[in-house]
Order: structure tokens, then C-alpha cells, then sequence
């Protein structure tokens, strides 16, 4: 499946001044005529450069640039190509046989990428780290019996069960790059800022909070064919701060809010491109706590709240509408997913059966953000109507994420909840596993059925079976209606006309090795 045929690309061509002051007013400044180097936004800095403990796309983004793996994600597309392997064989449901390419070079002189290396950066999965603690994303690999080595630069990838969602979750992504074992036995610790990898780019400086520049690795020997000599990222957390450096020619790409798409789009030498996403935003009540592990309460709350005024009041209408948790792209979709609308009258006769005719006080946690705290606001008017009394705690983001740790979870009474989606079905539901109570599972939500259809799904290989697996899945996830859909989020990006980016069809990740120049 490749994005090319859902993407929206809006080309408009002359000035709006009318745009520019609705902006700011500040006026474009396109500067950059230099055409080996690029300059993007990144919403913040970077943080940990190990593959297995990377901390989202930011990280990753860069990993994909300087380190290899034996594949990788082909540009604009949820499909991978060969990249440090020239041959990659599936023998058997559980055995990947693999050859790479001679004289792929690491940097910094720690010598030739082999199949000690592939062992080494696979198994380290499995194993703890220095404090015992198991690496963070050791369940990416949590198939993997072990990788045999048979020559130099040739093994078996063994694993302990099928794993069709191996290809795209691990070899392609973050947790399939390949690091030198003697780089990580020289440097331990520190190969989370010191990034030794042998792909088509260099991290050639990183100064904290101010930029990264990425540049040509001039030993690199494999396939990929990078277009600019540097890219720089620049750590931008306003979104709105980032448009207006997008206006003055600072930057020359940036992901934008969707609501500022056609005003940009405006602007002289700019494109905008629309992608959807695969995320999921939902709010929903943690049911071990009283008065929400009485089901009569949960569906209440989900016909009081009117999904429809979130997504005009705090989305501006043009979000799509999400009734399951994954996204129309993703294996399992769920299209005859329930779409519930708005009935008062059922909320307060289910409130009423449930003993609580009344109403009663309650606290939605959220992370401080505009956006959040608009749609805090219509949940907090919508339940006011059935007397629920709603106390909104807007935190920061290390609190906020905090919250759904350990023993912390057990205290959360309602929250809305953001997390970023990937290309196979398994990642989403792994979050709403028993296991993942006090990580992830913020509605402290448990179904050993639903945990089963989990486990089945990450082992069936046929496609048209784990779409049934995952859909009956989502079908126990709307049963408990402890989750309450709001949207798959949307997302916009802005880049100078002469500029293709390289993003991939979740919107959060791209490849810098796949910006090119656009062609006319």
C-alpha cells in the first residue's frame, strides 16, 4: 500500500497578503537559494539516539538516516525495500534468512557491518540493560529465538512463532537498525548522543535545543540515494511559531496545524500537503474506580458526550471522525463500527438505572494544550447536562504522561489520551493488553479475550484472518465503552514548492533521505 493514492497536495501559486496578516503579518522572505541544504522543523529536540531506546519519531527519523537496517520503508510508502541486505528470504513461518551487502562501512572507523553485528543489535532486545531493566522497545523483537550467523556477512533470523508484523515493526523501523557491537562496547551509555551508523548520512553536529545538521555519509555503499548534501532540524515546539518561521524563509518544512493549511498555502513558493493519519484520540474513565466500573455510567457518558460539536469546536470541522480504534488505512479496519450519537435521554435513563440520577463529581485529566482544553471543555459542557460535574487538571507533559505509570493509573478518573499509530494492527492493541495496566492501559481495562485475540493476531499470517482477529477485538474495546472515539487525527505539512518531502503515510515519521526536489 503506498500513500500515493490518499494524499491531498494543495499548489497554489501568488501572494495573499490578506493570508500573511492573518498570520502575523510577516512577510515572506525566501531566502534559500541554496538547493544542497535543507532546513525542517522538528517539534522537539532530540533525545535518545539507541534504536532500543529511542523516545518517538524525532529520534527515529534521524536513526533511519545514519544507520542501516536489512530493510527499510520505501519513500511515501508502508512497503520496504532491501537496504544493508542483498538478500532477505522468508524459508519458513519462523526462519528469515538473510545476506548483506559487502563493504558497508561504519563510521568513526569501528569497521565493516557483518552479521556479528546484526546478531548483536537484534538480541540485545532480549537481554536487559546495565540496570536490569529491559530495554524500551523489547517487545518489537519479542518473537526472536535467536540470530544464527553462517559466514561473514550471512545468518538465519530464528524466531519463536510466526510474527507476521515483524517486517514493519521491527526490520524496517527504529528496532531493526543495525549498530556496531564494537561502537557499543567502546562507547556503552553514550551511544544514546553519540550516533555511530554506516547509512547514507552523518549526524555531523547536534547542539541541544538549537539545531542538528545531518550531512552526506562519503563512505556510504548501499542503495539509497540521498538528494541533499545537509539537512538541518531545528527544535520548534509552537506550532504557530513554526508557520510564521516557515513565512520569513527560516525553515523550509514544517508540519502545520490543518487549520492554517489554505492561508499558507497561499504564500508564494509554498505547498501544503494534507496526509491522514493513524493515530488514535479517544477519552474514556478508568474502571477499576467507582463510579465508572458500573457499565450503565460509561455508556451514560458516551451517549452524553457529542463526538460531532469536539470535532467542530475543537478541530474546526475538518478532522475525521473516528468510531474504532484503528485507522481506515490499517489492517482490521472496522468500517461497521458503531457511530453513537448524542441522546440525552438514554444517558440519563442508564445514570438513573445505575443509581446516580442525580449525578455526580468527577475529574478528566488532560495534557495542557489548547486543542486538549477546548475538547475538555465541550466533554465538561456535554456532562453538565446529565450532572456529571466535571473538574478539568490540564498538566504538562511529564506529568501527564506520569500519570499512567505503575500505581499512579489507579487514581486516574477520566482522561483523554492521545497515542501515535504504526502500520500494523498489533501495535495498537498491544496498549490495551491486561499486561499493560499500569504502563498503558490508562482505563485499566482487562479481557482475557481480547487479550487472546491480540496474541492470535501477532502470530496469524494470513491477511484476511487477522482482519477478522482485530476487528472482533475492537468489537470487546466498544463493548466495554470505556473508550470513547474521537479522531485519527489529521496532519498538514508545509514546504517550499520546489521541495517533495519525504514523509511516510503515518504523517509523524519521514525519511530525510527521500526529500528530494520537486519535480514541475
Amino acid at each position: 500500500m503506498t500513500f500515493d493514492t490518499t494524499r491531498r497536495q494543495v499548489l497554489f501559486g501568488g501572494a495573499s497578503i490578506a493570508g500573511l496578516v492573518a498570520l502575523g503579518g510577516v512577510h515572506p522572505v525566501f531566502a534559500n537559494a541554496d538547493r544542497s541544504r535543507i532546513v525542517v522543523r522538528v517539534e522537539k529536540d532530540l533525545s535518545n539516539l539507541d534504536p532500543a531506546n529511542r523516545s518517538g519519531p524525532i529520534d527515529l527519523n534521524v536513526l533511519w538516516s545514519v544507520q542501516q537496517g536489512l530493510i527499510s520503508f520505501k519513500p511515501g510508502s508502508t512497503d520496504w525495500e532491501l537496504d544493508a541486505a542483498e538478500e532477505l528470504e522468508q524459508v519458513s513461518d519462523t526462519e528469515i534468512r538473510f545476506k548483506l551487502r559487502s563493504g558497508l562501512k561504519f563510521t568513526d572507523g569501528y569497521g565493516e557491518l557483518t552479521a556479528e553485528d546484526v546478531k548483536f543489535s537484534f538480541e540485545r532486545f532480549l537481554k536487559p540493560d546495565a540496570e536490569g531493566k529491559p530495554v524500551t522497545y523489547a517487545k518489537d523483537w519479542s518473537a526472536l529465538d535467536r540470530v544464527e550467523i553462517t559466514s561473514p556477512l550471512e545468518g538465519r533470523i530464528i524466531l519463536k512463532q510466526p510474527s507476521p508484523a515483524l517486517y514493519t515493526i521491527a526490520l524496517a523501523d527504529g528496532s531493526g537498525r543495525i549498530i556496531s557491537k564494537k561502537a557499543f562496547e567502546a562507547l556503552g551509555k553514550n551511544i544514546a548522543t553519540k550516533l555511530i551508523g554506516s547509512g547514507p548520512y552523518v549526524l555531523k553536529e547536534w547542539v541541544p535545543r538549537e539545531h542538528f545538521t545531518l550531512e552526506i555519509n562519503p563512505d556510504y555503499k548501499g542503495p539509497i540515494k540521498p538528494h541533499f548534501q545537509q539537512i538541518v532540524g531545528k527544535p520548534i515546539g509552537e506550532q504557530k511559531t513554526s508557520e510564521i518561521a516557515f513565512q520569513s524563509g527560516e525553515i523550509d518544512f514544517t508540519a502545520i496545524d490543518p487549520e492554517s493549511g489554505k492561508a499558507l498555502a497561499n504564500l508564494p513558493d509554498a505547498s501544503v500537503t494534507e496526509i491522514p493519519a493513524i493515530d488514535y484520540v479517544w477519552f474514556g474513565p478508568n474502571i477499576e474506580k467507582a463510579p465508572f466500573n458500573d457499565i450503565r455510567v460509561r455508556q451514560a457518558i458516551r451517549y452524553a458526550v457529542d463526538i460531532d460539536a469536539i470535532l467542530q469546536g475543537a478541530y474546526s470541522g475538518i478532522y475525521p471522525r473516528a468510531n474504532s480504534l484503528l485507522a481506515p488505512s490499517l489492517l482490521g479496519y472496522w468500517k461497521e463500527a458503531p457511530v453513537y450519537a448524542r441522546d440525552l435521554e438514554k444517558a440519563q435513563a442508564l445514570l438513573a438505572e445505575a443509581g446516580h440520577a442525580n449525578g455526580f463529581k468527577t475529574k478528566l485529566t488532560i495534557e495542557a494544550t489548547a486543542r486538549y482544553e477546548a475538547i475538555a471543555q465541550i466533554i465538561q459542557a456535554n456532562l453538565s447536562e446529565v450532572g456529571i460535574e466535571v473538574e478539568i487538571e490540564a498538566l504538562e507533559s511529564a506529568a501527564y504522561w506520569a500519570l499512567g505509570k505503575n500505581d499512579a493509573s489507579k487514581d486516574l478518573e477520566l482522561s483523554l489520551v492521545k497515542f501515535n499509530g504504526k502500520f500494523d494492527p498489533g501495535f495498537q492493541t498491544q496498549w490495551f493488553t491486561s499486561a499493560q495496566v499500569g504502563q498503558w492501559n490508562w482505563q485499566r481495562w482487562k479481557n482475557a479475550d481480547f487479550d487472546a485475540l491480540h496474541e492470535k493476531g501477532g502470530v496469524t499470517v494470513d491477511p484476511a484472518e487477522r482482519e477478522k482477529i482485530y476487528i472482533e477485538a475492537q468489537k470487546l474495546l466498544d463493548e466495554s465503552a470505556a473508550f470513547i472515539w474521537i479522531t485519527h487525527n489529521l496532519n498538514a505539512f508545509a514546504s517550499r514548492k520546489w521541495l517533495k518531502p519525504g514523509v511516510l503515510p503515518n504523517g509523524n515519521n519521514w525519511l530525510y533521505t527521500a526529500f528530494t526536489e520537486a519535480t514541475a
